[in-house]
């Protein structure tokens, strides 16, 4: 199993366990696989495993759902999902069925999901608590609810309905948010393929190439190396830079202008997420090479945050701090460094936070804060670093020279317990790194 998911069988045995042990022995837990999505008429989008159902079983096909029962004695791990069927699996392909489910994904046991509504009745009587995510498939809350008054219809026969219906996230998250050494592996593995893909698109830069051109580039390493975009690819030349989620991704990198490409592999689930900014043409001019180095000296500034006891938010408080020093100096602020970040002054050329959490989701899982304080770091956490800055072009209130320039350096980092590890470190950051893997491509 483990050469299609990349995590061993009993590493999902384990994750399972370690959640039925937080829920409790009087929970029920209930996990709906993520709904096929028509993309237009009756073709559909690539199909993509919920992730906390990824998580728990590793089983990649839709219409099926995952019950865990902690402490039942006919088995704790039941999975409900589609019987075999040769004319369908013709042409879609094959389906694990109910033998599948259990030999190959470990369950304890596995139903038809037809019968989901006949068994699940039986399944939630006589347990007290239901964690399940509210809210995510409007359809399924209400079959969940059925099934809920079902028992309750049965008090006076003695049937006990559970009471308490909790959010399944709040437990599931939490695991999420610390990654296991098979997890590393795979995060590093589609860093090491994101890596690749954006030595590959510096290396076809050239002034007048198409930024689809690029994404094309990009893209065609991810799938050359069995992984997948973790989202869409942005890749922004000129001032196309400073929309912080550009999708066009059409226009014509001219010579003289930066492209900025936020482009990350998904590699058996697990996502990297990589931001890099070059010269089209292979040189930083002055003004663009000033700003890249102030958004270098940040995201470094950044880095030394990360270790285990510190709180994740003075990461992005060392940056906020660099970049406002550096705006000053070359003028781009005005007046006393406190003054500037208490009033937020910064945010006209940096709008957003330092990082987020990095795992099966590119924004991933997990809490950044507890009991309104930013949480401490811990081994185990991964996440990703990335400072920027962006001069609208039409900032009539600036030098012409820094309009349109927009910059971002994003890297992925693991925190150990000595410190940290860079899982995209391999990737030329600086801009003399930069110039120096673009011309040794020219």
């Amino acid at each position: 199993m483990r050469a299609a998911t990349g995590i061993a069988a009993s590493e999902f045995a384990r994750r399972r366990r370690q959640l039925m042990r937080m829920a409790g022995d009087d929970a029920i837990l209930i996990l709906p696989a993520a709904p096929e999505r028509v993309r237009s008429h009756d073709t559909h989008y690539p199909y993509r495993q919920d992730s906390d159902f990824w998580y728990l079983c590793g089983f990649p096909e839709p219409e099926a759902v995952l019950v865990l029962i902690p402490g039942r004695r006919h088995g704790e791990a039941i999975l409900f999902c589609r019987e075999r069927d040769p004319e369908r699996e013709g042409w879609d392909g094959p389906r694990a069925g109910q033998q599948g489910a259990v030999e190959t994904y470990g369950m304890d046991d596995a139903y038809p999901i037809e019968d989901l509504d006949d068994i699940l009745p039986g399944l939630l009587e006589g347990r007290s608590r239901v964690y399940y995510h509210f809210g995510r498939d409007a359809d399924f809350d209400l079959k969940l609810i059925g099934w809920v008054r079902h028992v309750r219809a049965h008090v006076r026969h003695g049937a006990q309905p559970p009471h308490e219906f909790l959010e399944l996230g709040h437990l599931l998250h939490e695991l999420r948010l610390f990654k296991s050494k098979d997890e590393i592996r795979l995060m590093q593995r589609a860093a090491d393929i994101s890596v690749q893909a954006h030595r590959a698109a510096m290396r076809c830069a050239r002034a007048g190439v198409r930024e689809y051109e690029l994404q094309a580039e990009v893209e065609r390493v991810f799938r050359a190396s069995d992984a997948w975009p973790a989202y869409n690819s942005i890749v922004g030349a000129g001032a196309n830079a400073c929309v912080l989620h550009y999708r066009a991704n059409a226009a014509q990198a001219r010579d003289g202008e930066l492209v900025l490409i936020d482009a990350g592999a998904e590699y058996r689930g697990y996502a990297a997420d990589i931001t890099r900014t070059f010269p089209v043409n292979g040189r930083f001019g002055k003004a663009q090479r000033a700003l890249h180095d102030l958004v270098g000296r940040a995201q470094a500034a950044a880095l030394e945050q990360a270790r285990p006891g510190v709180p994740y938010e003075a990461g992005h408080e060392a940056a906020v701090a660099t970049l406002t020093e550096g705006l000053l100096k070359l003028g781009l602020l005005k007046g006393r460094l406190e003054k500037n970040i208490a009033d937020g002054s910064y945010r006209r050329y940096y709008r957003h936070k330092t990082g987020h959490w990095l795992g099966l989701d590119v924004h991933d899982v997990g809490d950044y804060r507890i009991d309104g304080q930013s949480r401490l770091l811990e081994p185990g956490m991964v996440f990703t670093i990335e400072p920027g800055l962006y001069i609208p072009a039409d900032d009539a209130g600036v030098a012409e020279q820094w309009r349109g320039i927009g910059i971002r350096t994003e890297d992925d980092v693991l925190i150990t317990a000595d410190g940290h590890r860079v899982l995209t470190g391999a990737l030329a950051r600086s801009a003399d790194e930069i110039e120096a893997e673009m011309a040794a491509a020219h």
